[in-house]
Parts: structure tokens; C-alpha cells; sequence
């Protein structure tokens, strides 16, 4: 199965979730992503979906200086962020279950 399709479906709200649980800079969230279990991810897809998040007014964002090289944006989720992954997570659970009871006729019948 071909993870990478997967993942475009619910990168926004792992995206969301991530940056929920603490504010990030785009490889930090990437770090975080692949270190929950996400392999496949691509820097590139994350940061154009944290652009398209913030554009949406989902996230909030700051820049800290940094010694090391170029100062960080820092993405913060936002009340409006939050409400949109409440409901991704509602969605997702539902699909989940679905698609579970279709893989696996029998786990779906023990729920």
C-alpha cells in the first residue's frame, strides 16, 4: 500500500496535532511527524501545508532568533485551529472504523 496517498488525506490534521500538543518550526514539525511513526513524510509537504494552515487562520506563527543560522518561524495553533482538528478527529475516527470494518469484518463486529 502506498503510505504517501495515505498521508495526503490526513497530513493537515496530524499537522494539527502536532503543533496542538506544542509550537514548532517547519523541520521541528516534520521531526515530530516522523518520529510519531510517519516515515513517509516530505519536509516540503509540511511546510506548504503549515503556509496553507496559517493562511487559513488556523495557526498562528512568531519568529525566533536562532545562533545557529537564519531565525525560526514558530507555528501555534489557534482557536480556530483547534476547532478544525476537533472535528478532523470526529472524521477520521469515523472513517477509521469504516474502513476497519471493511479490511476486517471481524474486528468491526467487535465494536
Amino acid at each position: 500500500m502506498d503510505t504517501t496517498q495515505l498521508l495526503k488525506g490526513v497530513l493537515d490534521a496530524a499537522v494539527l496535532a502536532v503543533v496542538a500538543d506544542a509550537d514548532g518550526y517547519g523541520y521541528d514539525v516534520v521531526r515530530r511527524l516522523r518520529s510519531s511513526g510517519l516515515d513517509d513524510v516530505a519536509d516540503a509537504s509540511v511546510y506548504g501545508t503549515l503556509r496553507r494552515l496559517y493562511a487559513a487562520g488556523a495557526l498562528t506563527s512568531y519568529v525566533v532568533p536562532s545562533d545557529e543560522g537564519p531565525h525560526r518561524k514558530y507555528y501555534g495553533i489557534n482557536a480556530q485551529g483547534r476547532a478544525m482538528l476537533d472535528v478532523q478527529r470526529k472524521e477520521w475516527g469515523s472513517f477509521a472504523r469504516t474502513v476497519t470494518s471493511l479490511l476486517d469484518p471481524t474486528e468491526g463486529a467487535a465494536r
